[in-house]
Parts: C-alpha cells; structure tokens; sequence
C-alpha cells in the first residue's frame, strides 16, 4: 500500500479510476535539520500545514490512487517550482540566472518557505546543497510519482483527472466561499469536470467560488494537460469545516466533509468515463 523509501505515502499501485488524488501540504513530520535551524517556536510553522486534510482525503478515498506528502511543507513546498528559490535564506539561488522571482517567492512562500505567521522562520542560510538535497529526496520523487500515477490511469481509462486537495482558512467576509475551486483560470481542466464538482457543492449547500483566492499553483502547471486528456483541479476546504474548534485535531465535520469530497470523486470519475467525455478528449 505505501512506499517506505520516500517522504510520502501511496495509496492504490494499480489505476482502478480515472481520479487521482493528492495531498502535498498536510506533512507533519518536521526534520531535525529544520528544527534546528528555526527562529521561532515550532508551533509557529503550524499555520503552514493544510491542517489534516489529509484525514480528509483518506476518509473520502475509495480505491482511487493517493499519495500524500509527509514531510512538513516548511520543508519543502511541493506547490512551488525547482526553480522558485529564495535568495534571503538559500545560497543555491543566483537571481541572476533564475526566471524573475515570483510574488510568492517575493511574499517568502517559496520553494523553501522565509515566513510563517507573518515572520521570518530561520536564524541562518541554508547551503546550495541542503536544498539540492530537499529537492532530490522529497520533491522530485513526488512529482515523477504523480506523473507516472496520471499516465497510468490515462492509458487505462482514456482519461485522467488530478484533484489536488488542499485546507485553507476561513475566508474573511461574511459570505465567503467554503470550497475554492482552481484551474488556473480554465487553462488545467475542462469545465465539464469543475462544473461537476461546483454541483455538487451546491447541492449540499456549501458556499464556493472558482479561482478566487486560489487558483492553484505548480502541481496543476506542471501536472495538468488538457489536451492530452490530462486535467487537474485544486481543491481547497475550509478548515472550519472538519477541524475541531481549536483548529487542531480533525472534529465533528470530518465525516460529512469526507462524504461531500467523495460525491466529488464520484462525479468527477462519472464525467471522465462517459462516452462523450471521451470522444472529447
């Protein structure tokens, strides 16, 4: 069932759906090279975690292929590019060599995230090498993982459909959305499939938007092609709607969220394995 020689767990080796699910940012396992080098509290890191969604995802999951990321994001950021270095913490990269840095990167949210709860995370540099050795050892092996998940059930069943999930916290205004849909602004997906999960949201009365605050990152750039019958949406949920009321520990809405995300998987595999789907692709 689980692959013991990576910093991630798999779910399901064989494709038995056209859905593959991922959960990149629910790590909790903090390495003792990170928790040396902090700054701050360890706690401090905590608001960096999708905060067990990936209870979530393993309650919702019915045969479906899984891999959820154990090592903590403040580690590494499997949502964010090799390249998205940043220059204040880590010596391996050279701006002038790399793509001009992003917002996030800029905002401290890159590959190795500067920052958490609104301040810096580490009291020192990390060698070229320590990151090099991150990306080797925990992103790279995820993402060719991924990658060979979604060809396999694209030469299975015509078709495959990433649906990365993600938590995130309650949005501030009072009507805002519980459940953020993202692909990249119509670019990861076909709308048949966002519009397939947007029902299903509606039908169980939960409030939701597409692309906005999150439209999603990496995983769907790098992962999704449409027109090659590859397709991704990201996922986010409301951590109020399944943490408990210290938002620490999976509460009394795990279950019915997990039913909601499992109406989800199920739609989605409907819309992938209709005749019309597949002629489309």
């Amino acid at each position: 069932m689980m692959v013991p020689a990576t910093s991630f767990d798999r779910y399901g080796e064989e494709p038995a759906s056209p859905v593959v699910l991922s959960v990149p940012h629910a790590g909790r396992d903090y390495p003792l090279a990170l928790r040396t080098a902090l700054r701050v509290p360890l706690a401090a890191l905590l608001t960096l975690e999708d905060r067990h969604v990936d209870s979530l995802a393993l309650a919702a999951r019915g045969s479906e292929t899984l891999l959820v990321q154990r090592r903590a994001r403040a580690w590494i950021d499997l949502n964010r590019a090799e390249h998205d270095r940043d220059p204040r913490i880590d010596d391996g990269a050279q701006p002038a060599s790399l793509p001009q840095l992003s917002a996030k990167v800029r905002s401290g949210l890159g590959l190795v995230p500067r920052r958490a709860s609104g301040g810096d995370i580490y009291c020192r540099r990390f060698d070229a090498s320590e990151i090099a050795a991150r990306i080797a050892a925990d992103h790279r092996p995820y993402h060719e993982t991924l990658t060979a998940a979604l060809a396999r059930a694209r030469a299975r069943f015509g078709v495959a459909v990433l649906l990365d999930v993600h938590s995130m916290p309650s949005l501030p205004a009072k009507d805002g959305a519980q459940i953020v849909f993202g692909d990249r602004f119509g670019r990861s997906a076909g709308t048949r499939y966002v519009h397939r999960l947007e029902a299903e949201a509606a039908a169980a009365g939960v409030r939701h938007a597409l692309n906005s605050p999150y439209a999603g990152g990496h995983i769907l750039d790098r992962h999704a092609r449409p027109d090659a019958g590859i397709h991704a949406v990201q996922i986010e949920f409301d951590r109020a709607l399944y943490l408990d009321q210290r938002g620490d520990a999976p509460g009394a809405g795990l279950e019915p969220l997990a039913r909601l995300l499992r109406r989800m998987i199920d739609a989605v595999a409907d819309e992938a394995l209709t005749p019309l789907a597949q002629a489309a692709e």
